[in-house]
């Protein structure tokens, strides 16, 4: 039985001076352990959907997979939060240990663990893609336009993944990294190149989110936040054109512009 990503509770409101009872929506929450050839690799707390999408892109992310030919079968228990994952080779050494790491939906994975395997699996960006002004600023239009849950509840990180023509599927998570596997699952899953494609960010850019970008591929990531400054060292060391700020009619751009039109 699929889970719904909000449900109603009722709560009690204060407004214009008065107490008063009302429902809201809120958005529920779910673990979701993923084993990889019967180990138990993670634990996520996520959004309860597009949970195929979500273990695929994670795994991608993480190096445990490098193409959608290693994947033998994936399944989805939802009524009892795993997914089962059989890969057509066995798992790394170092993934074969029998103390599960559990992932928080806010903060991901501690630090030492990202430096231990990001040398190994975050990509430089070799990406050709010129963009325009206008089609930053439409990008995270319509990142805003599609968050409506977002409106609702307040309570999701949003993110989208477009060539900032007509191709644009967006997704969203209790999770901030958790978007962004969702993405990137439904790239794998649909065999759409991403080199040329362009992250939409709904938070800021800190070096992990940086980091998940260059893992995925792309070669530009668009926020309505700011970047941090590891973030930016590590985007122009990558070749990734981070584009922070996005207000109105105006954004910042931190590294690599020459892939926007009309800088000198």
């Amino acid at each position: 039985m699929k889970k719904d990503v909000t449900q109603k509770q009722t709560i009690i409101k204060f407004e214009n001076g008065h107490l008063y009872t009302a429902s809201d929506s809120c958005i529920t929450e779910m673990p979701l352990t993923i084993k990889v050839n019967e180990f138990k690799f993670a634990t996520i707390i996520c959004s309860p959907n597009h949970l195929e999408e979500l273990t695929l892109g994670f795994l991608a992310s993480e190096g445990i997979f490098l193409k959608r030919n290693d994947l033998q079968s994936i399944h989805i228990d939802e009524s009892k939060g795993f997914a089962h994952v059989k890969l057509t080779q066995s798992v790394g050494q170092q993934f074969e240990h029998p103390t599960k790491r559990v992932l928080a939906s806010c903060c991901g994975k501690s630090r030492a663990f990202y430096f231990q395997n990001d040398a190994a699996i975050a990509k430089t960006s070799m990406s050709n893609i010129i963009l325009t002004p206008r089609q930053i600023l439409n990008m995270m239009t319509g990142l805003q336009s599609a968050s409506t849950l977002f409106k609702q509840t307040g309570g999701l990180h949003n993110a989208a993944i477009s060539d900032g023509e007509a191709f644009f599927e967006h997704r969203q998570d209790i999770g901030r990294h958790n978007a962004l596997d969702k993405l990137y699952g439904f790239c794998l899953t649909h065999q759409i190149p991403v080199r040329n494609k362009v992250l939409i960010f709904s938070g800021r850019i800190s070096s992990e989110i940086l980091l998940k970008a260059a893992k995925i591929g792309v070669g530009v990531i668009l926020s309505k936040s700011a970047p941090t400054t590891l973030a930016i060292t590590l985007a122009h060391d990558l070749n990734i054109t981070a584009i922070g700020f996005i207000r109105g009619d105006s954004f910042n751009i931190y590294s690599h512009p020459e892939r926007i039109k009309g800088v000198k």
